[in-house]
């Protein structure tokens, strides 16, 4: 029985990695259940294959602490020799009755939120910079602590 669930286990790993030969940069910043405005997530990207196209993605990972439908976030991406180029960005993060969108078993729901498609990168260093910009209705000063949000993560899919 041992022998068995040993070999299961090694075709659902093996399943689950050979899913995902799209992925070329892939990397998550934690928070311990609450996202404060002035926390930025910044993903320092390696050195990209010039030749190809990519599809760009922020992930979020939230629970059902997030209080809100929506969220808001200033996207910075940050190009070799020294351009900027900073988008405002809104997504939906649960469905009319307040249930969480997302894939996930548990309470934790991760989205995977497009953000640019068929980017051809430059020669040289990248650097993203995710924060939220989420306000309550008629309040100007933004939310200071986001509940729910545990993860934000930035990932680089190849376009085959």
């Amino acid at each position: 029985m041992k022998t068995g669930s040993n070999i299961l286990l090694i075709l659902v790993l093996l399943m689950m990695v050979s899913c995902d030969q799209k992925r070329t940069f892939d990397e998550y910043k934690s928070f311990s259940g609450e996202w404060h405005k002035d926390s930025v997530a910044v993903f320092d990207i390696p050195d990209i294959d010039t030749t190809g196209k990519y599809n760009l993605f922020v992930n979020l990972r939230a629970n059902s602490a997030y209080p809100f439908n929506n969220i808001f976030l200033i996207v910075s991406m940050e190009h070799p020799g020294r351009l900027t180029q900073v988008d405002t960005l809104e997504y939906q993060m649960a469905d009319a009755e307040g249930n969480m969108l997302g894939d996930g078993f548990s309470d934790v729901k991760e989205s995977k939120l497009f953000y640019k498609e068929n980017v051809r990168f430059k020669k040289g260093r990248y650097r993203m910079k995710v924060r939220h910009a989420v306000r309550e209705s008629g309040k100007v000063d933004g939310v200071a602590s986001l509940k729910g949000i545990t993860e934000v993560g930035f990932r680089i899919e190849s376009v085959e």
